[in-house]
């Protein structure tokens, strides 16, 4: 177990969160989730847990945050708008949220004298690379503003240093597979939706290279960086990711899961030419995490789910779409 007890989560209630809260419950961590809950209660049959302790907040709210995170041991910071086509709907809102707010997260770390801040950016990152194993030193260039930010705000936090506050960054692959709180607007379960609603496959582009991990080992990822030794990740940036496929062999690799073969494939043209392979050797090395669970499992978590009548419209409810969701509420 680790030296930390209690874990203070920004945007606890997204997608990843929705898969990891659970898990650090049964570990018997205490969890308080700070997140806006735009996408409903997604923690209602954990309620009656003693260890779970939900607010409700917005991270732009800084004496609000610093009074939440109080007795906190660490913060994963995973709040953010969390994908290119939602920033672009707001540039300024997207600013807001995933750079400026950032200087709160680290306020309330300093003023409550938290231990560790784990920063959740991306991989994307890295832009377009033609090299075939795009590790940690590799020179990130990256491609729009989402990337931009992400970016800067790693170099934020390893420029931090008071009351000795261990940080690391997380560069994860694209997610995947089915949680709670499920995103149908990722690569692989879009692709798989697609299949199993409209029996077409859409292949945007087709040739782009994509990293993905499917979220059972993110969720793993991030318990074994809270419980690593600081010596071991303080400072340290890793990439979290597992295969890396072209979009259209993640297509194929639907095809062969649902097994239908009536399921066509459609290809459309793309403006999103993020291409990139990256290597997550030096997560297996220094914190001996190797991922488990494939592409393959991810779609078929995905069918099991649609097949029971755990996702609803899938390819139209907002709940699914982070930029439907934006659009109809007009966040501001």
């Amino acid at each position: 177990m680790t030296q930390f007890k209690n874990i203070f989560i920004t945007g606890g209630a997204g997608y990843v969160g929705s898969a990891l809260v659970p898990n650090l419950l049964k570990k018997d961590y205490n969890v308080s989730v700070y997140d806006l809950y735009l996408y409903g209660e997604i923690f209602s049959d954990l309620k009656s847990n003693p260890n779970l302790n939900q607010i409700r907040g917005d991270i732009r709210d800084k004496k609000k945050l610093i009074e939440s995170a109080k007795n906190s041991d660490a913060i994963l910071h995973l709040a953010c708008i969390s994908n290119d086509p939602s920033y672009e709907l707001n540039p300024t809102l997207g600013k807001s949220i995933n750079y400026d707010a950032f200087f709160n997260v680290l306020e309330a770390a300093e003023k409550n004298n938290v231990k560790r801040v784990i920063y959740v950016s991306s991989s994307s990152v890295y832009g377009v690379k033609k090299e075939k194993n795009v590790t940690e030193e590799t020179s990130p260039e990256p491609l729009t503003d989402y990337s931009k930010y992400k970016l800067e705000c790693e170099k934020v936090l390893l420029n931090s240093n008071f009351n000795g506050l261990e940080c690391v960054i997380a560069r994860p692959a694209t997610v995947c597979g089915y949680a709670p709180r499920l995103r149908i607007d990722l690569t692989v379960n879009i692709l798989t939706l697609n299949a199993l609603i409209n029996k077409k496959i859409k292949i945007f582009g087709g040739k782009q290279l994509r990293p993905n991990i499917n979220i059972k080992d993110m969720v793993k990822a991030y318990e074994i960086i809270l419980e690593a030794p600081g010596e071991k990740i303080n400072k340290e940036i890793f990439n979290i990711g597992y295969q890396n496929k072209s979009v259209e062999d993640i297509a194929k690799i639907v095809k062969g899961v649902i097994d239908d073969n009536s399921l066509e494939f459609e290809y459309l043209p793309t403006t999103d030419m993020r291409s990139y392979h990256i290597n997550s050797d030096k997560i297996k090395r220094i914190l001996n995490f190797e991922p488990k669970y494939t592409l393959e499992n991810a779609v078929q978590s995905l069918v099991e789910a649609y097949n029971n009548g755990l996702i609803k419209d899938g390819l139209s409810n907002p709940l699914y779409h982070n930029i439907k969701l934006m659009q109809e509420i007009n966040l501001k």
